[in-house]
């Protein structure tokens, strides 16, 4: 068997996507093998069935929810969209979204043909509550849509008050919780979300499974038509595997959750070494996911960060990793007020099996490139 490949590298994409947690990999591997149509009546078809509903348990447990209000999909993009389909089908009128969504909200929103009002956020990213209230005063009803924590950022947002603000306009508030599920302790009650979409592969999970979980003022609309699978919801057969390695990464995440919040100090740390150096911390000024920092440093493009590290094995990303793959300006730094440094910017994120060492060598690997980037340009002067 051949070496994994993230032996012996520094790998702090975690906010991209995180490593498998053998948890995972063991339940993966323990339903594949058991087989069984959760549908069947069969022993199988039971067993697999109780495989279901056992994630089902586990993944609601990880945002303080009911298993009943779980839906399984394929993803968090599948999450967002069956939230925002199924405001719209419940009457609302309008979208508001938030600036620095993600791709999956903002593109939902805007291929849905209904006006899109954009809710600014100030420099640190924080969405700016009394606009929203302005807003929500003049028109029609709305679906208002705020991620929980920035995929680039960090920064966690005012949901709280927000959905506050929307339940007293008789609103919907869509949280896309994707990014910060495992990061930070969720309760969909306490945050006051209609609906909150979830991913697993963002919390060492396996790639294409995700889940809409359902408050009880939100009424679903199925998007899938067939055999009536998920309640009805989203027809297909569940893909047993993914959900099992979902709630069994679901429950490895509440368990770790202590030692994830451990990591801000780490990454404080790494703060003060690249701002000594001239980077600017973006969001600095806001909560944050205790695992992900954002810098952004003159000159020093945002590819040839992503690529020097590479060569030297850590591996970090520029912005988002849901663009196909693309470097481009960060929507969500130009959104703060920040164009300048939207082309300069780096993510650096850590997960489960991050240590104090990976963010120490990241540290070590980037000063030593923007050192050799800056004795040339000096030599060239």
């Amino acid at each position: 068997m051949s070496e994994p490949l993230l032996s012996g590298k520094v790998y702090l994409d975690y906010n991209a996507t995180s490593k498998v947690r053998p948890e995972a990999i063991d339940a993966i591997t323990r339903a594949l093998v058991a087989g069984g149509n959760p549908s069947s009546v069969h022993a199988a078809g039971r067993a697999a069935r109780a495989t279901v509903e056992t994630a089902r348990a586990e993944v609601a447990a990880l945002v303080g929810a009911e298993p009943a209000a779980v839906t399984f999909l394929s993803g968090g993009t599948e999450a967002d969209a069956l939230a925002i389909d199924s405001a719209i089908a419940d009457g609302v009128c309008r979208l508001i979204i938030g600036a620095t969504e993600h791709e999956a909200v903002r593109e939902t929103a805007l291929a849905s043909g209904l006006a899109v009002e954009v809710w600014p956020v100030d420099g640190n990213g924080l969405a700016d509550l009394e606009w929203l209230a302005a807003a929500l005063s003049d028109g029609p009803r709305a679906i208002g849509c705020l991620m929980l924590a920035n995929n680039e950022t960090g920064v966690i947002q005012p949901v709280t008050e927000a959905a506050a603000l929307v339940r007293a306009a008789g609103g919907w508030l869509h949280v896309d919780a994707v990014q910060a599920a495992g990061k930070i302790s969720i309760d969909i009650n306490g945050l006051g979300a209609d609906t909150l979409a979830l991913s697993a592969h963002k919390i060492g999970g396996p790639q294409g499974v995700g889940a809409l979980i359902a408050g009880p003022r939100a009424r679903l609309t199925r998007q899938l038509h067939g055999g009536g699978q998920e309640r009805g919801l989203r027809s297909g057969t569940e893909n047993v595997a993914g959900i099992a390695g979902f709630g069994a990464a679901a429950r490895a995440a509440i368990r770790d959750l202590p030692a994830l919040t451990a990591q801000a100090v780490w990454r404080d740390a790494l703060a003060r070494r690249l701002s000594m150096a001239g980077a600017i911390v973006l969001g600095e000024g806001a909560p944050r996911l205790p695992q992900t920092l954002c810098v952004s440093t003159a000159d020093f493009a945002s590819d040839l960060q992503v690529m020097t590290l590479d060569l030297a094995g850590v591996m970090i990303s520029a912005g988002a990793a849901c663009t196909s793959g693309k470097v481009k300006p960060s929507r969500t730094i130009e959104a703060m007020g920040h164009a300048d440094l939207a082309l300069t910017s780096v993510r650096i994120s850590g997960g489960w099996a991050t240590s104090e060492n990976d963010w120490i060598r990241c540290g070590d690997i980037w000063l030593e490139a923007h050192a050799r980037l800056a004795a040339r340009r000096r030599s060239a002067a």
